[in-house]
């Protein structure tokens, strides 16, 4: 006798295709959430720095490479024209003020100097036969003088002689008139005689003075002459490094020609180059520091050339305390220069973050460090080591600093 078999219910038939079907509609889903939601990237930890928000100093400042350089640089030009003789100081030689550096040769101005002591030795014994010649007058009229001062003593005793014997009666009133017209003509002419002696010794004077003055004229024309012999050796203007003589022997060079720079050496300054970005922020005064061994030594900006060339301008600062000891020149330093005083803001760790995101956002972590975000942030001022959060970030925010390059886009970091 057959048994009738039951038949079993469809989802125990089925089982392993419907099992099969949620599994699938499962993944379906899954992936659906996964594309709809935020995109997320698996990383380690590792491959990644992170820093904090935290309220700080900022000091913002510029951190450059500055290259020791003289504090002047002098530029040596001859006096005199002429030929290179000798050249007595080669290239880099340390020279002090006064040391030769070159002699030039002149033949013409040698001639010249010749001539001007001829002529002066001929004007001085013309000078001298003038003053003779004067002497000689003087001393004539002198004579002169004398005679008429004696004969007019002569006169005068024969008039007042004539008067007694006029009052005795002996002599008559007309011989006492002729005596008395002659003494009278006689004075007269004394006097004009001193007189002409008086004028004759201030113009004596006179004419003597010019004299001097024109052999004191000709002698200064005569010893400026001899002095340009001096100015044909070309010294130091300074104490320092001979930089270049640009000169050769027997080369004809003319006055005022650059012949040679000296550096001088007692005294330096920092030569750096900033971007264009800094260009209406620095200016002459601001302090600055270079750090060597562990010590910082004072700079200040000393001068600011505004002319921007290949997107930078120049800046010069000079030390305003020690120096350090092994300072030379061409020697470079980090020299960060001060555009502030020190402020108290919310500051994160400078990282290579910004060159991807512009500063506009940046991954925070969760309080676990299991996962960081994409936020939107904006940053103020910054500095070599640190950047200003002026929004989007809290004190004890830690976000991701470094390593954004392998990151594209994604909106969440899983770690």
């Amino acid at each position: 006798m057959d048994i009738q078999l039951k038949k079993k219910p469809w989802y125990v038939r089925y089982r392993y295709a419907l099992a099969g079907g949620v599994v699938l509609a499962a993944l379906l889903v899954y992936a659906l959430v996964q594309a709809a939601g935020p995109q997320r990237l698996r990383i380690q930890l590792d491959q990644v720095q992170t820093g904090q928000a935290e309220h700080a100093d900022f000091l913002e400042y510029v951190d450059v490479e500055g290259v020791v350089q003289p504090i002047m640089t002098l530029m040596v030009n001859t006096r005199e024209g002429g030929h290179v003789e000798r050249i007595v100081a080669e290239d880099g030689k340390q020279m002090k003020q006064g040391d030769t550096i070159l002699i030039l040769g002149n033949t013409t101005l040698m001639h010249d100097i010749e001539d001007q002591r001829d002529e002066w030795e001929k004007q001085c014994m013309s000078y001298r036969e003038q003053e003779l010649e004067m002497e000689q007058k003087s001393l004539t009229l002198k004579q002169q003088t004398l005679n008429a001062e004696y004969e007019l003593n002569k006169i005068r005793k024969s008039y007042n002689l004539e008067k007694e014997e006029y009052a005795m009666g002996i002599r008559s009133k007309a011989q006492l008139e002729v005596s008395e017209d002659e003494y009278r003509y006689k004075t007269k002419s004394t006097q004009l005689q001193l007189q002409s002696l008086r004028s004759d010794s201030v113009l004596n004077g006179i004419r003597r003075e010019l004299l001097r003055n024109d052999r004191i004229r000709s002698q200064k024309k005569l010893e400026r002459s001899v002095e340009r012999l001096e100015d044909l050796v070309v010294r130091a203007p300074a104490d320092g490094q001979l930089s270049f003589v640009s000169v050769t022997l027997g080369q004809k060079v003319g006055a005022g020609e650059q012949i040679a720079a000296i550096k001088v050496t007692d005294r330096f300054k920092v030569h750096t180059s900033l971007n264009e970005y800094y260009v209406d922020r620095i200016t002459t005064g601001l302090p600055a520091t270079i750090s060597y061994q562990g010590k910082k030594y004072p700079l200040r900006v000393s001068k600011v050339v505004p002319e921007v060339k290949n997107r930078s301008f120049d800046v010069d600062l000079v030390f305003t305390g020690d120096v350090p000891e092994n300072v030379r020149l061409g020697k470079s330093f980090r020299v960060q220069i001060e555009l502030g005083q020190p402020e108290k803001v919310l500051v994160i760790p400078r990282g290579n973050f910004y060159q991807h995101t512009g500063g506009r956002w940046i991954y925070k972590l969760n309080a676990d460090k299991t996962r960081a975000v994409k936020i939107p942030i904006q940053i103020g001022r910054q500095n070599p080591v640190q950047y200003e959060i002026v929004e989007g970030l809290q004190p004890g925010d830690c976000v991701i600093t470094t390593g954004y390059d392998n990151f594209g886009d994604v909106e969440e970091l899983v770690f």
